[in-house]
């Protein structure tokens, strides 16, 4: 087994399960061989590598995900891996309406191997942070890199913090009293694992080591606890960074997201 299969295996096992405890309002229910999550800012679906089912069977499995999250007039997102079998689980996902997202790459990298001081461009420090407003600056920063809505997302961090604090750390990098990248990391308790999610930078303050400098920080906090894998699911922009910090690609996801007519 080369260090890549090992790598990959570990995060089969140990992340493609039950996720961290659950915010206020969101439940989990389980189908088969998948887990659904319901209540979130839109519905999700996971799978282990292998759902076990074939043909007819595995159709009425993603029909009843699409018709789960229809009857509440919501979005719902399939995350794909390149590994996943069977081998024809897009095609029949693509045949019942799901429609890809950008793929991104699963990363893996050793926490302990990722940990240094962060060095930061001057007048930018970093915060570990909690409070709704903080929350809510964060939401608007994202807004504006990304051009879209994303208010909802300081509900979802606010409900994450509330509902096991232990389990997520926020951190900012401001400047001048402006949030100017964002990241958290995700405890999965029980595994070797904690995820880095977020990241994004303001236009005017992109490469200058800030989007690395929270790596490490986030990092130094997994190694404090005991993390001995740091995953990531990068887009184009941040694979190439990441793998430059040692971080190693084990395979690509894809989202695969129904949404309600009109939507």
């Amino acid at each position: 087994m080369t260090d890549i299969d090992g790598l990959l295996a570990a995060y089969d096992e140990q992340m493609r399960g039950v996720p961290p405890t659950p915010p206020d309002g969101v439940t989990y229910e389980q189908d088969g061989p998948v887990l659904r999550i319901v209540g979130q800012f839109r519905g999700f679906v996971s799978a282990p590598p292998d759902v076990g089912l074939r043909g007819a069977e595995l159709d009425r499995l993603i029909a009843r995900q699409r018709d789960r999250f229809a009857a509440r007039g919501e979005a719902v997102e399939w995350k794909t891996r390149g590994h996943d079998r069977p081998a024809d689980l897009t095609a029949r996902l693509r045949a019942a309406g799901f429609v890809p997202e950008e793929p991104e790459t699963v990363l893996v990298g050793r926490a302990g191997q990722l940990v240094g001081a962060p060095v930061l461009p001057p007048g930018v420090a970093l915060r570990r942070v909690t409070a709704d407003v903080d929350l809510h600056r964060i939401a608007a920063m994202e807004s504006a890199v990304w051009g879209q809505d994303w208010s909802w997302l300081a509900e979802d961090l606010s409900g994450r913090i509330a509902a096991a604090p232990e389990e997520i750390a926020v951190l900012v990098a401001e400047a001048g009293g402006e949030v100017v990248c964002a990241a958290w990391l995700v405890f999965r308790e029980g595994t070797e694992f904690a995820s880095l999610w977020g990241g994004s930078t303001l236009p005017a303050w992109r490469g200058r080591g800030i989007y690395r400098a929270l790596v490490a920080a986030r990092a130094e906090l997994a190694v404090a606890r005991g993390v001995r894998y740091l995953q990531v699911d990068a887009s184009a922009d941040s694979a190439p960074i990441l793998r430059r910090l040692g971080f190693h690609a084990v395979t690509t996801t894809t989202p695969y997201v129904w949404s309600p007519p009109g939507a």
